[in-house]
């Protein structure tokens, strides 16, 4: 049986993984009949917002690890627990925890980096030529970890979509309904809530991703 591994970044749209993306991304690995591990690195969220009024709030702190804990019903490890060999692929869901947690594209753009711990953790994928998914905004990653050229994108957001190129990808714009395949990179990626204006359009493009995923593994 294949196992996925999914890279997990907190718990909320706003300061973490986008729930919704999570959710589906989980059930569409189960539908497919794979297994599925949730990671997430130890580190501190940027910020914590109020989801009901999208304030940051001051006061509070909150740790990746442990929010995701709450998409991933507590089944969730340390990124620094992977052993490579044991997984077939990886998929990364969305949400603003992925350009602000994974990686500082919420504040630094085109000049963005990876966290070290995320960085390696993908890279161990990357390396071993084993696909990775990535969805909504988590595909402003992918220059950062591929040759220039990657194909990818985060559906048809100019500003976003020039931060991409500049950053030594190359973006493709595309609907909620599609993914963008890299083939040569074994890279899939979708816009889901980049674009999705329900849960059922966001499904389309995360089951297609999933189901591609799987499709190339070797």
């Amino acid at each position: 049986m294949k196992n996925i591994a999914v890279l997990l970044s907190g718990c909320g749209v706003y300061d973490g993984a986008e729930i919704h993306e999570s959710v589906l991304t989980l059930l569409a690995l189960s539908k497919a009949g794979a297994d599925y591990q949730c990671f997430a690195p130890d580190i501190e969220q940027m910020h914590v917002v109020n989801h009901l009024n999208g304030e940051v709030s001051a006061e509070q702190t909150r740790n990746v690890l442990q929010e995701s804990a709450r998409i991933a019903r507590g089944e969730v490890l340390n990124t620094i627990e992977l052993d490579i060999s044991q997984f077939d692929a990886l998929i990364v869901p969305g949400g603003f925890g992925a350009a602000k947690n994974l990686c500082d594209f919420a504040v630094a753009g085109s000049g963005s980096k990876l966290h070290p711990e995320v960085e390696r953790f993908i890279q161990e994928f990357v390396l071993a030529k084993k696909p990775i998914g990535f969805m909504c905004i988590a595909p402003v990653m992918m220059p950062a970890l591929y040759p220039n050229g990657i194909k990818g994108t985060i559906g048809n957001d100019s500003g976003t979509a020039q931060a991409y190129t500049e950053m030594g990808g190359e973006h493709c714009d595309a609907t909620v309904e599609d993914i963008v395949v890299d083939i040569d990179n074994l890279v899939v990626s979708t816009p889901a809530y980049m674009l999705a204006n329900s849960i059922a359009e966001a499904n389309i493009g995360i089951e297609k991703l999933v189901n591609q995923v799987l499709k190339m593994i070797r």
